[in-house]
């Protein structure tokens, strides 16, 4: 669609779309798309058509060899068979389609959240909420402008035990949290190597491409294989380390960026077409002093007890952590009292720096009353009640958690520890690091200064 054209049809759908939801009731059906649904997309999908009030009217994605069964699906759920669609710019000129659910690789959330936006459509963004800084910020203006409910898919913010735990880390219960730490360890098998192929049919190679360069067709390149390529991906880091380090700076309280950064790692033990490293260790420091490291791995590594994620909260008394489930460690250092030696040269110093240590359990973390909301629901309540601050992970906490994980890859990629600025999200003075902020887009698919 030429820009001149796309200006005045997100101008009259705002415009058509907007007083309706003033009038919106509690209970009134709420019609909305799946964008994206071969992997992720399709928990997406199973969940809204089971939400009372909420018809699943549309599917969108690039591939159509999945339409049939996704209908399928659907009908059998629901007992409705949503229309199909493979161009979202298509999609969003429907008139009766109020909110739009983003499945689709990392390179394309931005984008497609900012054309919802603009076109008068409540959007759930799946995590990372995009693939560089810069479109961050470019959809929380998008959310502003047309004052949108845009929901950030870190879905662990809707479960009960984490509401419960990071307010008893916030209200500092077990004390103030100087330091925190997060740990993902997600194994993964290689990809291999793969021969560059005809586009299969059925598949809509230029739109599944959209903002990155342009690259010949390759199964790697492709379902999930994207995730290990710079153009379409954010590592690791940004597809699961997101939501671990969204838990820590939930925790900590932290709405602002950190001032400095560091990140190592590298692509070890695999021979394949992976670009992106599979270890990376990151360190981030705050203007008041907080530590905050976020290690991220997908080759064989421990687990606690048998939990693949984990938060650690560190505060004067000992650590909270969320390995398991949401417990105190109260640590315990007592001086040693051995005696004087015969020269009669005091023990005290040895005594206080080699302290018998012990780790209890600590205080327990009371649960929350009241239901758990998954976090479909929350956003299909907020769709309704147009209560932005009831969503319970709006787009501004989405880009300030996202942000962190495309800090650690900036810092990988120089190869060396960088200073931010949090008010103008970018690095003084360091024109290599500020390249990585943003993209160069392929037209027509350019996320706009101006939103």
């Amino acid at each position: 669609m030429p820009s001149t054209n796309r200006r005045n049809f997100v101008k009259s759908a705002a415009l058509a779309i907007g007083p309706a939801w003033a009038q919106r009731g509690p209970n009134e059906q709420v019609n909305l798309a799946v964008v994206g649904f071969r992997g992720r997309g399709r928990d997406h999908y199973r969940a809204f058509a089971r939400i009372p009030g909420v018809r699943v009217a549309y599917l969108c994605d690039i591939d159509e060899r999945l339409y049939p069964g996704a209908v399928a699906e659907i009908e059998g759920i629901a007992g409705y068979r949503p229309a199909t669609f493979v161009d979202i710019r298509k999609l969003l000129e429907k008139k009766d389609l109020d909110a739009i659910s983003i499945a689709t690789p990392d390179h394309w959330h931005a984008l497609h959240t900012i054309w919802a936006c603009q076109a008068g459509k409540d959007v759930y963004v799946e995590k990372p909420v995009c693939h560089n800084l810069r479109e961050g910020r470019k959809m929380v203006e998008a959310a502003r402008k047309y004052n949108r409910m845009v929901q950030a898919g870190l879905n662990r913010r809707s479960e009960r035990r984490n509401q419960a735990g990071v307010s008893f880390v916030q209200e500092a219960r077990f004390g103030p949290a100087y330091r925190a730490k997060a740990v993902v360890y997600r194994g993964r098998t290689s990809i291999g190597r793969v021969q560059e192929s005809s586009v299969p049919n059925g598949v809509n190679w230029d739109l599944f491409l959209g903002p990155a360069p342009y690259r010949p067709f390759t199964l790697n390149r492709f379902h999930y294989g994207w995730h290990y390529f710079w153009d379409t991906a954010t590592t690791e880091v940004g597809n699961n380390g997101v939501h671990a380090i969204d838990i820590v700076r939930w925790g900590l309280g932290k709405n602002v960026h950190p001032v400095k950064v560091t990140c190592v790692g590298g692509r070890f033990v695999d021979d394949s077409d992976q670009e992106t490293p599979n270890v990376q260790n990151a360190t981030y420091e705050y203007a008041d002093g907080t530590l905050v490291e976020l290690e991220v791995t997908t080759l064989p590594s421990p687990s606690f007890g048998g939990v693949q994620m984990g938060e650690f909260f560190y505060t004067p008394r000992g650590y909270v952590t969320t390995a398991g489930r949401w417990t105190t460690v109260l640590g315990e250092f007592t001086p040693r009292t051995t005696p004087d030696p015969p020269s009669g040269v005091s023990n005290r110093l040895n005594n206080l720096s080699f302290p018998q240590i012990a780790y209890k359990p600590g205080p327990p973390i009371p649960d929350l009353d009241g239901p758990e909301v998954s976090h479909f629901q929350n956003f299909i309540d907020c769709v309704r009640s147009r209560k932005r601050e009831n969503l319970h992970c709006e787009i501004l906490e989405g880009h300030l958690s996202t942000a962190l994980c495309h800090l650690a890859n900036i810092a990988f990629r120089t190869g060396r520890k960088l200073t931010f600025d949090p008010a103008t999200e970018t690095f003084p003075g360091d024109a290599e690091a500020n390249r990585y902020l943003t993209r160069t887009y392929r037209e027509p698919y350019v996320v706009p200064d101006q939103v």
